[in-house]
């Protein structure tokens, strides 16, 4: 999830105790942002990354990464600003604005879109209807990967759409990376690097993406050999920057974390 868009929720409320279990979180999130097959959303609009594209942004994620751009509506979902919205509405709206703004991509973005099976079911009725009304758009899936790994027939199931495109953002090098920057047990680190290995079996566009400033050289470099064992090109790696937003830089302070500028 990108972290060069404005955000308004600029306070980290009160942390959960860390290291928290994130496939936990995932199912308690999961009921907190799910209304049967209505998921909730807090805007819809445009956005200038991938050359132009429609952005659904939700609430809502099984992390708590300290550089997130909206950290407070994922810490607290419940008490977000915003409403429920079905697959067709969601479908409906990401196409209004494709078309008016000449876009040739949507996604969902904010939040995790991939929480447990009914959040994913949500997801594929609206990938579904977007690509079924308009066959020439590029879905994007920004998703951190670890429901994908813990669930290998989410991907297999994904195999059938032909204009999906997944980018799995990665927090962490190792397990001590991993907890302290996205406040998870770090005994399920290998998770996300599983599903992503899952996505790219089953013959879908899929492709690492990390944020240099926590990485730095040094952790880019040693998450490259672990993505060469499990098969990933490190070719593939995608580097996005920080921007250093005053909230951003206090949340990476609070977990003791050192970040590194260009």
């Amino acid at each position: 999830m990108r972290l060069k868009e404005k955000e308004e929720i600029s306070h980290i409320e009160e942390l959960p105790k860390l290291p928290f279990d994130p496939l936990k979180r995932a199912a308690e999130v999961e009921h907190l942002v799910m209304k049967g097959s209505s998921r909730k959303y807090y805007r819809f609009r445009s956005a200038r990354y991938y050359g132009g594209i429609a952005t659904a942004d939700q609430v809502g994620c099984c992390l708590l990464c300290a550089y997130c751009w909206n950290h407070g509506r994922n810490l607290n979902p419940e008490r977000s600003q915003g409403g429920y919205y079905t697959p067709d509405q969601v479908a409906h709206k990401l196409l209004d604005i494709s078309q008016r703004k000449g876009f040739n991509k949507v996604r969902l973005s904010g939040a995790e879109p991939i929480l447990g099976q009914i959040s994913f079911e949500h997801f594929c009725q609206v990938l579904g209807k977007v690509t079924g009304t308009n066959p020439w758009l590029d879905f994007v899936l920004e998703t951190n990967g670890l429901v994908f790994g813990r669930y290998p027939e989410f991907a297999a199931a994904l195999s059938r759409y032909n204009r999906l495109q997944v980018r799995v953002c990665l927090k962490g090098w190792d397990e001590q990376s991993f907890e302290k920057i996205s406040g998870a047990d770090g005994v399920l680190f290998e998770l996300p690097l599983r599903g992503l290995e899952y996505l790219l079996q089953n013959g879908i566009a899929a492709w690492p993406a990390v944020m240099y400033e926590t990485f730095g050289p040094q952790g880019i470099e040693k998450i490259s050999g672990k993505l060469r064992q499990h098969k990933i090109r490190v070719e593939e790696l995608e580097v996005e920057y920080l921007e250093p937003y005053s909230f951003v830089v206090d949340n990476l302070k609070q977990r003791s974390i050192s970040w590194q500028s260009i």
